[in-house]
């Protein structure tokens, strides 16, 4: 499954990409779009945020440059300017300081005893940091050394910071809002009113102060939080992710877009027109200009929110789900930001939404001048001009995630979460169920062989139909692990991907199977994507990218050199390329190269530490999460609950180095966010799981 945005100051994390060179991965500049978790404005300079670094434009927004020299843990969570000093919250790396406008940074964290900071705010010459567990911290020398100031702060867990005249508030997930009038030598609960405990933003406004919460809206306390009134009329969504003041207008982001409100609350208008990415992290002015943060990139307004524009030149390495090419034009689909359309191999990209209501793309099918997308949770759309416009296509689809898609002749397949496989034979006009005989209606991938249709299910394994899905018939007889994630055909060949079981082949239609892996460590057996290419068949796996020149007989790893990131949840073959989209963008290797030279084998040892995503995520009920260990280390992975509890320890103990998996089973837990941390020597990295039932 797919990653979805949750609360601002949830953990995020990446791994880092490398500069291209030739003979290797590169990454394309696109497609545009980051995470921006938090904006910030020092004159004429707007600083973003993001789970990839810092990104500066001194345009405005039109443009973006990273700038992240020196900062070691490039998730960005928070910030705050005093005078020429630019700070940085990130997530697992303390505080990071710059005083040439992000051109530089070092990390100022002595005494700071907890590195997880996600708010940020500055009184006078004192600096406080607030922490996910750890509390809040005060530096009065920009960063130089901290002491905790948190007596009387029972809920540890900081998702805001706010600071009014002498008063300095704090929200917590948890336990509400916290006073403190000195400082924060000590803090006062001042909750009365306030019936969502989890404050993730706030606003000042003369003697109001805005509390956003996660899940009940906004509250405003005319008395410094003795007491707090909802001020929810009119916005649609209640969990408020932040707030910005401008005159006598009001702004909330929510989950559901930006809310305006010229009357403290009372009353709130969406404004939301051509914003096509609804999920706000963050909020800023700019002078007259409100800026938006969202999973999918900046968007600016000159009008108060009446119209939006776009605004991610340069704001790139969106999680790419799905590739696909018709003629010369490459499109992407990403988990957030949409369709994106590339016309030079990646070189460059463009945004192409307009009319598409979901923004989570899984699939992609070409028919034709027919390109049609599957999304999550907003069905099937239908571009018939190369993206420049979508319509949505779903009557009769019952079930609105979409996974996978496939089309011959007229017929058009689509494959989804829960609903089994639906038909339309008119463009995606109407839609039929076709589900006799399909015992798992969890259908992850499509693929025609002549006249033959496969259905690779989660948990069912795999399926034919011969009959256009008037019916069905399970064909796994030696597939000896029935969640199939991938499903391919090359001549009479049929390839399975599986999670944990590897790669299958049938040559007889599905009737019985063979295991190709059994030289594959476990990394590799937990497969996304294929693609083929000739006679060559390429996997994306946990481990990396494999490719097998003998129907999976022998694998070569291909990853190396440059891929950073791993694994591929898409191939497309465009020309002589071959293109993989991952959590960090497009990737793009001409084939000639993989399939003459000789690659890194599959058990070089890697470079460096790295934690990746879990695969699948959302999962239910376990999961995979791999690592890299360049020496021999002490392993500690752990998962935490959302409140910083333990669930489980995963491993614990001395491992060597090389490519590793561990299984995560979330039997008997509830549906919701969970995070995983690897502790491996002095490494540290946290990543955000989900369990969805």
């Amino acid at each position: 499954m797919k990653t979805f945005a949750y609360a601002s100051f949830l953990f995020l994390s990446i791994l880092m990409g490398t500069s291209p060179t030739s003979g290797q991965w590169v990454n394309t500049n696109g497609p545009y779009g980051s995470y921006v978790r938090s904006l910030a404005v020092s004159g004429t300079n707007l600083f973003a945020g993001t789970d990839r670094g810092v990104f500066l434009s001194t345009n405005d927004s039109t443009s973006w440059t990273a700038v992240n020299s020196g900062l070691t843990v490039t998730e960005v969570t928070s910030f705050a300017v005093s005078g020429t000093n630019l700070f940085a919250g990130t997530n697992s790396g303390g505080v990071f300081l710059s005083t040439n406008n992000g051109t530089s940074w070092q990390a100022v964290n002595f005494g700071l005893a907890n590195n997880y900071v996600f708010a940020l705010a500055v009184s006078g010459t004192n600096l406080f940091a607030g922490t996910w567990g750890g509390g809040v911290f005060l530096s009065t020398n920009n960063g130089t050394s901290w002491q905790a100031v948190k007596t009387g702060l029972t809920d540890s867990i900081i998702g805001s910071l706010a600071v009014s005249g002498t008063n300095l508030f704090a929200g917590t997930f948890g336990g509400g809002v916290f006073l403190s009038t000195n400082n924060g030598t000590s803090w006062t609960a001042v909750n009365s009113g306030l019936t969502s405990v989890f404050v993730i933003a706030f606003a000042v406004d003369g003697t109001n102060i805005f509390a956003g919460t996660y899940g009940g809206g906004v509250f405003l306390s005319t008395n410094n939080g003795t007491s707090w009134a909802p001020v929810n009329s009119g916005l649609a969504n209640t969990i408020v992710r932040a707030l910005a003041v401008s005159g006598t207008n009001l702004f909330a982001g929510t989950e559901g877009g930006v809310f305006l409100s010229t009357n403290n609350g009372t009353s709130w208008t969406p404004v939301n027109s051509d914003l096509t990415n609804n999920v706000i992290l963050s909020l800023a002015l700019n002078g007259l200009n409100l800026l938006a943060g969202t999973d999918g990139g900046v968007f600016r307004s000159t009008n108060n929110g009446t119209s939006w524009t776009a605004f991610f030149s340069g704001l790139t390495e969106t999680d790419v789900w799905s590739l696909a090419v018709s003629n010369t034009n490459l499109f992407a689909g990403t988990g957030g930001g949409g369709v994106f359309l590339s016309t030079n191999n990646g070189t460059s990209w463009t945004a192409v939404n307009s009319g598409l209501t979901n923004t989570y793309v899984n699939a992609f099918i070409v028919s034709s001048t027919n390109l049609f997308a599957g999304t999550w949770g907003g069905g099937v759309f239908l571009s018939t001009n190369n993206g420049t416009s979508w319509q949505a296509v779903n009557s009769g689809i019952t079930e609105t995630d979409v996974w996978s898609l496939a089309f011959s002749g007229t017929n058009l397949f689509a494959g989804t979460y829960g609903d089994g496989i639906f038909l339309s034979t008119d463009n995606g006009i109407s839609w039929t169920a076709v589900n006799s005989g399909l015992t798992n209606a969890d259908v992850r991938s499509l693929a025609f062989s002549g006249t033959n249709l496969f259905a690779g299910t989660f948990g069912g394994g795999v399926f034919l139909s011969t009959n256009n899905g008037t019916s069905w018939i399970a064909v796994n007889s030696d597939l000896t692990n029935l969640s199939v994630h991938a499903i391919i055909v090359s001549g009479t060949n049929l390839f399975a991907g599986t999670e944990g079981g590897g790669i299958f082949l049938s040559t007889n239609n599905g009737t019985s199977w063979t295991q190709l892996n059994s030289d594959l460590t476990y990394a590799y057996t937990y497969v996304s994507a294929f693609a083929v290419s000739g006679t060559n068949l390429f996997a994306g796996t946990l481990g990396g990218v494999l490719l097998s020149t003998n129907n999976g007989t022998s694998w070569t790893e291909v990853s190396s050199p440059g891929l950073t990131y791993i694994p591929a949840s898409s191939f497309a073959v465009c020309g002589t390329n071959l293109f993989a989209g991952t959590g960090g963008g497009v990737w793009r290797r001409p084939l000639s190269e993989m399939i003459t030279s000789a690659e890194c084998p599959l058990d070089f040892p890697p470079a460096d530490f790295s934690l990746d995503q879990n695969y699948p995520n959302p999962f239910n009920p376990t999961t995979a999460i791999s690592y890299q260990l360049p020496a021999v280390s002490d392993v500690r992975l752990v998962v935490y609950d959302i409140l910083g509890r333990e669930v489980a320890v995963v491993v614990k103990e001395r491992q060597p180095p090389g490519k590793h998996e561990a299984r995560f089973d979330g039997t008997g837990l509830s549906s919701g966010v969970y995070f995983y941390r690897l502790e491996a020597g002095s490494y540290v990295q946290t990543r955000k799981l989900v369990l969805l039932r």
